[in-house]
């Protein structure tokens, strides 16, 4: 028997959560699907949330459900397959759910460099968001690995929690006024390819380089590849902008008329707050568009 909601919501992240609990007080039947894979899984603590820094990342979630639940909202622990034209979405267990409406926020994956340590250590002493993790490792002394577009802007951003920063290119050339802006900075730069991140006890000791060299740090930021969770939206057609992200207007719609997409699946750049600020606008833009077809349709 196939179960019909008004909104079946794919993800169950901050995006996911923030919508669900917005459209579950509106008193609409919504169920949040979800596989359990958080890409903050790694971390600790969640940090720049007003009200829950330095929360475990898995009680945000496990407070949110239970609030979402307090509404009368659903939960399914399993993975969307597809979104079907007539509105239907087919899951790997086998069910398919019915929807009005749905919001897509299934994030994106963090695709890291390969260099032995990184992965192993990747949200503990591997970072990439100083914003998140900086005052955590402030005044420590920390390394910036090479290789991202991001990487002269994150070196001499991270300056500003350490003096004691050193950039290792590893794959990259750098420009003479590289150099000079990195020098201006403080930040030292140690030329050559990385060849693995030492570890002691499972923390970071250092970076050894090709050529046998040892950089002692404490922290590594790397910048990975943002690769959007976004297959579901394409297989429906939703249209794509110039740099190939699904497109959303500023209510998260997207061009597939009853389908709205938040969060990191379709900003790269959202942070966790700002990523339940889009689930919260979406689920307000999905409850009026509701409210306005039930004027003409009496559902």
């Amino acid at each position: 028997m196939t179960e019909t909601y008004d909104v079946v919501i794919v993800g169950g992240g901050a995006a996911g959560l923030s919508a669900a609990l917005v459209l579950t007080r509106a008193r609409r039947r919504v169920v949040v699907v979800d596989a359990g894979n958080p890409r903050n899984a790694p971390a600790a603590h969640l940090h720049g949330y007003l009200s829950r820094d330095g929360l475990d990342p898995r009680e945000l979630l496990r407070v949110g459900r239970a609030e979402i639940e307090g509404y009368g909202g659903e939960f399914v622990e399993d993975v969307v397959t597809r979104i079907r034209h007539d509105r239907s979405v087919e899951l790997a267990g086998g069910s398919v759910l019915a929807a009005r409406r749905v919001l897509v926020t299934t994030g994106l994956t963090d695709e890291l460099p390969e260099i032995p340590g990184v992965r192993e250590l990747w949200g503990s002493d591997v970072l990439h968001c100083p914003y998140c993790h900086g005052w955590e490792v402030r005044d420590q002394p920390i390394g910036v690995l090479g290789g991202s577009p991001l990487t002269m802007h994150q070196a001499q951003l991270i300056r500003q929690w350490s003096k004691d920063v050193t950039l290792f290119p590893h794959t990259m050339d750098l420009t003479d006024d590289d150099l000079a802006n990195l020098r201006t900075r403080g930040v030292d730069v140690v030329p050559g390819k990385v060849e693995r991140l030492l570890t002691e006890g499972h923390r970071l000791r250092g970076v050894r380089m090709a050529d046998g060299t040892e950089v002692p740090r404490s922290a590594v930021f790397v910048g990975p590849r943002f690769v959007p969770k976004d297959a579901l939206l394409g297989t429906l057609g939703c249209e794509r902008d110039e740099n190939g992200q699904v497109r959303v207007d500023r209510f998260g719609r997207t061009s597939v008329s009853w389908v709205w997409a938040a969060g990191n699946a379709v900003d790269l750049s959202a942070q966790l707050v700002s990523a339940a600020g889009d689930g919260s606008r979406a689920a307000m833009s999905i409850n009026a568009e509701l409210v306005h077809e039930g004027v003409y349709t009496a559902a």
